[in-house]
């Protein structure tokens, strides 16, 4: 078997309304999609996080090397890419790029031997995984303090038994609306909150203080991934766990912060960090370094799939005890018309509650209408 044709997707849909995060307004979604297709007509889906016409030129440039190349060889593959890229790329969108490629190329081999990924990442631990609701976004109008805490207790409602709010709004306003989430949700519902990396460490401890008494399961990018020693500030300083790694890249990058001592739960997104390939790895050496490992997602259903088919093989997070902790799925409740409708079967939760996918590769099926429905140039 070999690779015929590498092909990049770029996808775009605009919203109903425009919504919110700290550091900026979004009133459109888009997406990048990787496809790769063999000389037996298998087809292999995977998606970059990141900014599409810049991952898609990443992953055009790389193309060539790939034609002809056995599929089903990923290690030797992303060695490959990596290390014809390395002067150039070790971090970033060439690995963004390099982790839809890989994403494809782990779907191929699996729907080659006709098992969902997961069997050929060492097996299943689990078949389902509780998820998170992200959302709690900024509008345009409205009282934050108000339409948050609804919208919360919608998710609540829905079956969530935990949700993600955006803070990075000024540490006072972060504070109140953290507050009256905590109060319209109950003791109960666990709250995480993600600040994008707004503040600096001083900031980001004012803050983490005045929120503290809400039991806060996490404080997600509290400062610029790069002030590491403030990372190590912030978790020194507070009880909350510390959350963070969406803007780190591959094992070096992970070995560096892991060993650090900064961060209390590692959120390395499969379609930026390195694809399926690296973030196995990433895993497995935060289970040596005792760190919990909850991966970023943002993005399509296939994206999803991807992290459905790693978190099935995570390690649980406490697995000595009795009733051990295990990953969560990050699961966007945002509005975003591609990924409501990308997959001919979407993923969808029950109370909170997602399955993992059990069809061979990713153990999904992409709508190519609307794949060609939301396509734009690039």
């Amino acid at each position: 078997m070999k690779i015929t044709a590498v092909r990049t997707h770029i996808l775009e849909a605009a919203l109903s309304q425009p919504f919110a995060y700290s550091r900026a307004w979004y009133d459109t979604r888009t997406a990048m999609v990787v496809e790769i297709e063999t000389d037996d007509g298998m087809v292999g889906w995977g998606e970059c996080y990141g900014p599409a016409r810049i991952t898609a030129a990443v992953v055009q440039a790389i193309a060539p090397w790939l034609i002809g190349e056995d599929p089903l060889r990923t290690e030797f593959l992303w060695q490959m890419i990596y290390a014809r890229l390395r002067d150039h790329g070790q971090k970033g969108a060439v690995i963004e790029g390099l982790s839809g490629i890989d994403i494809a190329l782990w779907d191929i081999k699996g729907k080659h031997f006709g098992v969902p990924v997961h069997r050929l990442l060492g097996g299943p631990l689990r078949s389902e995984v509780q998820a998170y609701a992200t959302g709690l976004y900024r509008r345009k109008s409205g009282d934050p303090l108000k339409y948050l805490a609804e919208e919360a207790v919608g998710y609540v409602a829905e079956g969530f038994k935990a949700v993600k709010l955006k803070v990075g709004f000024g540490v006072a306003e972060d504070a109140a609306v953290t507050r009256a989430v905590r109060e319209a949700i109950g003791p109960d519902v666990a709250l995480m909150v993600d600040a994008n990396h707004a503040y600096d460490a001083v900031a980001a401890i004012r803050l983490g203080r005045m929120i503290e008494p809400y039991d806060i399961g996490w404080f997600e990018e509290p400062a610029p991934p790069e002030d590491v020693a403030g990372y190590r500030e912030v978790k020194a300083a507070l009880s909350i766990p510390i959350a963070g790694g969406e803007c780190e890249f591959t094992r070096f990058g992970f070995r560096d912060l892991l060993a650090s001592r900064a961060i209390d739960i590692i959120q390395p997104d499969t379609c930026a960090a390195g694809g399926l390939s690296e973030c196995k790895k990433i895993a497995d050496m935060a289970e040596a370094f005792g760190v919990r490992y909850n991966p970023h997602v943002w993005g399509t259903g296939i994206a999803i799939a991807a992290s459905l088919q790693l978190l099935a093989v995570l390690p649980s997070q406490t697995p000595h005890s009795l009733a051990p902790l295990e990953p969560m799925l990050e699961f966007d409740r945002t509005e975003h018309p591609i990924r409501q409708s990308l997959l001919l079967q979407p993923i969808e939760h029950v109370k909170g509650i997602v399955q993992v996918p059990g069809g061979p590769g990713l153990g999904i099926d992409v709508d190519r209408d609307m794949l060609a429905r939301f396509a734009i140039e690039s």
